[in-house]
């Protein structure tokens, strides 16, 4: 049974269970124990000072299991899956909780084929970790080291993601969010040809997200009209997603960025199945503008993973989320804040025009509440919260929508709503975020 797994790996509070030496040791030893004996297994990791701790623990486990565990260092999450597709690995760790504050920490295994292991290969991992922990285990106090040939692989496969001097003119700024991207984000740029000013990139193991990267783009808007750039792109943690911002400041979401890569192939007659494939939070109104371009949307549940097999059952090319992660399956098997940022460089330079002069939709007005909860019963067990809802979807009609969910990786129950009206549905999304306050506690 799935309790450890959520959404995106396993999440947590740094050195309390399940991040906590002993669990992370079984964890380890039962991927192990999945794979064919000495079989090789990455591990990376973000900028958190809790990292070396639980990728100590991984490696005894996983050698311990029978396996042989491989460090590269701190390198973006969608590095770790690349390299692992790329090389002779079994599977690849990421050691990350992604755009959670450094108290926090994660887990998230990727297969040899550079895909997240599917839920039920999590669940059976699970199973066994349960069944083999134990309280006391011997963990090594090995040296880490960053794995300098490793992490140019994954470089090289970022620049050449565009063609030479790309971005060769462009101005742009990078907000690094203190996280994975800090070192390599800013070289990589610079060697399409981009003039880089970076920010927010001094991690020192508990700054990482910090009022910095893609949760909080404001800083980023000033740099941007202030440096006078072409654009700007902010990273969470591990650098999987990236939020763009253009010209005079505006902050330019996934929806949108996905929106100007889909019309893109379309016109070169790349985009496959002429389908894209987003998330249910994904606006009403860029649904709306794909239809009338004649581009089908497809929408998945929440998690990127979910995305990513919608993705592959349907013949996508291109998808992702409205939170800046982005997947371009020709290339990659997983979202890269990093290659996204790119490849839009290289599209807004062979435009010819500034990024702010690119339309792309009208958006709905949409408000999304997250509220703390102590415990996540299933939202149809409700029945205040249900009453509530109905009134509410009577209220919006065909106009709108509502979207209420738990978080995946926190004790949060998030509520949105979308519509014609903002005054509106703030109403309707603070009623439904109320009922639920009151009747979860």
């Amino acid at each position: 049974m799935r309790v450890l797994f959520g959404t995106d790996g396993i999440r947590g509070k740094a050195h309390e269970y399940p991040l906590d030496s002993p669990t992370m040791f079984a964890l380890g030893e039962a991927l192990a124990h999945r794979l064919k004996k000495g079989s090789r297994v990455l591990m990376g990791m973000d900028t958190r000072e809790s990292g070396p701790e639980i990728a100590r623990a991984l490696a005894a486990g996983i050698r311990g299991g029978g396996g042989e565990a491989t460090f590269i260092g701190i390198i973006p999450t969608p590095g770790v899956a690349y390299l692992c597709r790329t090389s002779d690995a079994a599977a690849a760790i990421s050691i990350s909780a992604s755009h959670n504050p450094y108290e926090d920490n994660g887990v998230k295994i990727f297969g040899h084929d550079g895909m997240k292991i599917p839920d039920s290969d999590e669940e059976q991992i699970e199973d066994e970790l349960r069944t083999i922990r134990r309280d006391y285990v011997t963990i090594e106090p090995i040296e880490l080291r960053d794995n300098e040939p490793l992490i140019a692989k994954y470089k090289q496969f970022l620049a050449d993601a565009v063609a030479p001097n790309a971005l060769k003119g462009k101005r742009v700024v990078l907000d690094a969010g203190h996280g994975a991207a800090y070192r390599v984000a800013p070289e990589v740029f610079r060697r399409v040809g981009a003039d880089v000013r970076v920010i927010h990139d001094q991690p020192n193991g508990r700054n990482i997200n910090e009022n910095a990267g893609a949760l909080y783009p404001e800083r980023l808007s000033e740099v941007v009209v202030k440096e006078k750039a072409d654009f700007g792109v902010a990273f969470d943690g591990d650098a999987d997603r990236a939020i763009v911002v253009d010209d005079k400041g505006k902050i330019r979401d996934g929806d949108e960025i996905i929106y100007l890569w889909a019309q893109s192939l379309q016109r070169k007659g790349k985009l496959r199945g002429e389908c894209v494939v987003t998330t249910v939070m994904s606006n009403l109104g860029f649904e709306q503008q794909l239809r009338r371009d004649g581009i089908r949307l497809c929408r998945a549940q929440v998690g990127d993973k979910y995305v990513l097999e919608m993705m592959l059952a349907r013949g996508a090319i291109l998808g992702g989320e409205q939170s800046g992660h982005i997947i371009d399956l020709t290339v990659h098997s997983t979202g890269d804040g990093i290659y996204t940022a790119l490849v839009f460089g290289e599209l807004l330079a062979q435009s010819g025009k500034r990024f702010s002069s690119l339309h792309t939709f009208d958006p709905k007005p949409q408000i999304l509440l997250n509220e703390p909860v102590s415990s996540k019963p299933p939202l149809e067990s409700l029945p205040r919260y249900q009453d509530a809802l109905r009134r509410a979807e009577q209220d919006l009609g065909d106009a709108g929508r509502i979207l209420v969910r738990y978080s995946g990786t926190e004790n949060k129950v998030r509520v949105m709503v979308e519509g014609p009206d903002e005054r509106r549905i703030k109403k309707v999304a603070e009623e439904l975020r109320d009922t639920l306050r009151s009747e979860i506690g």
